[in-house]
C-alpha cells in the first residue's frame, strides 16, 4: 500500500466516524434515550458537516493521485450486458432521446418563465421570498429545511442580498441546461447541473417535479456517452476524445469494433 492510500484510509475512517455521529438521533428523540451519544447540534453540527465533506473530497483527490502507482491494483468489474447496452451503446440513444427532450423542455420552460415573469430579473424579490419561506422555522411541525448547514447557507445569501445576482444565475442556468439537453450538447454535464439544481430545491423543502427531474437526470448522467448521440454529442464527444468504439473482448487485444 502506498503512502497516499494509507493516508486516504485513515482520513476516510475519520470521515465515516463523523458521518455516523451526524446521523445519530437528536437529543430528546423518543425511544433513543438509552443512547449515550446524541447528534451534535447547532454550530458543532455545521462544522462537522463541512469537515466531513472536506475530508471526503481529500480522499477522492488522494485516491485519484495514487491511481498510477505500481502498487495500485486496478480491478475492473464488468457490468451486466443490459447495463452495458443501455449506458454505452449508441443505439440506446433512441431510448434516452425522449427522456432528454422531456427534461430539456422542462428546464428551458422553467427558466423562460422566470425570465419573463416578475420578481426574478428585477432585483430577485421572488427568490428572496422563496428563501425566506425556506429558512422559516414554524412553532409546530417540521421546518422546510431539514439540515442546519443548508439553512445557514440560505440565510447567509439572504443576509448579503445575494438574490440580486443569484436569481440571474438560476434563471439562465435553467435555460442553459434546457438548451444543452434539447440539442444534445455535453448531455452528461447539462444533466449534472440540472440534478444539482433539483437537489438544491429539494434541500430547501420544495418537492414539486424535482424528484422526477432528478431521477431522469441521473439516468442521463449514467448514459452520458450515448444519451446525446442523436444530437450534437455525436460530433462533440469524439472531438473531446470519446470515440464511438468499444474494445473487443479478451483475446482480441488491439482490435476495435464500432458500436
Amino acid at each position: 500500500m502506498t503512502s497516499l492510500r494509507g493516508y486516504a484510509t485513515w482520513i476516510a475512517a475519520v470521515a465515516a466516524v463523523i458521518l455516523v455521529w451526524l446521523q445519530l438521533p437528536q437529543e430528546g428523540t423518543e425511544g433513543w434515550e438509552w443512547l449515550p451519544i446524541k447528534q451534535p447540534e447547532g454550530t458543532l453540527n455545521s462544522i462537522l458537516t463541512w469537515v466531513f465533506w472536506i475530508l471526503a473530497v481529500v480522499v477522492v483527490v488522494l485516491l485519484f493521485t495514487d491511481r498510477n502507482q505500481p502498487e495500485a491494483d486496478v480491478v475492473e468489474v464488468e457490468g451486466p450486458s443490459f447495463a452495458r447496452y443501455l449506458f454505452s451503446n449508441t443505439r440506446a440513444g433512441l431510448f434516452w432521446l425522449p427522456i432528454r427532450i422531456f427534461l430539456g423542455f422542462s428546464w428551458f420552460e422553467a427558466g423562460f418563465h422566470k425570465a419573463t415573469g416578475g420578481g426574478w430579473l428585477d432585483g430577485g424579490a421572488s427568490l428572496a421570498g422563496y428563501w425566506e419561506r425556506a429558512v422559516s422555522i414554524p412553532e409546530q411541525g417540521s421546518p422546510p429545511i431539514t439540515y442546519d448547514w443548508y439553512r445557514e447557507f440560505i440565510q447567509f445569501l439572504l443576509n448579503g442580498n445575494h438574490e440580486t445576482w443569484f436569481a440571474w444565475l438560476i434563471t439562465f442556468g435553467e435555460m442553459a441546461v434546457g438548451i444543452g439537453l434539447l440539442v444534445g450538447a455535453l448531455t452528461g454535464i447539462a444533466a449534472f447541473f440540472g440534478a444539482l439544481m433539483n437537489m438544491s430545491f429539494l434541500l430547501a423543502g420544495s418537492t414539486s417535479a424535482n424528484p422526477v427531474l432528478f431521477t431522469a437526470a441521473v439516468g442521463l448522467m449514467l448514459a452520458w456517452r450515448v444519451a446525446g448521440y442523436y444530437g450534437l454529442d455525436r460530433y462533440l464527444l469524439p472531438m473531446l476524445g470519446t470515440p464511438w468504439r468499444t474494445r473487443a473482448r479478451a483475446g482480441m487485444t488491439g482490435t476495435q469494433s464500432t458500436t
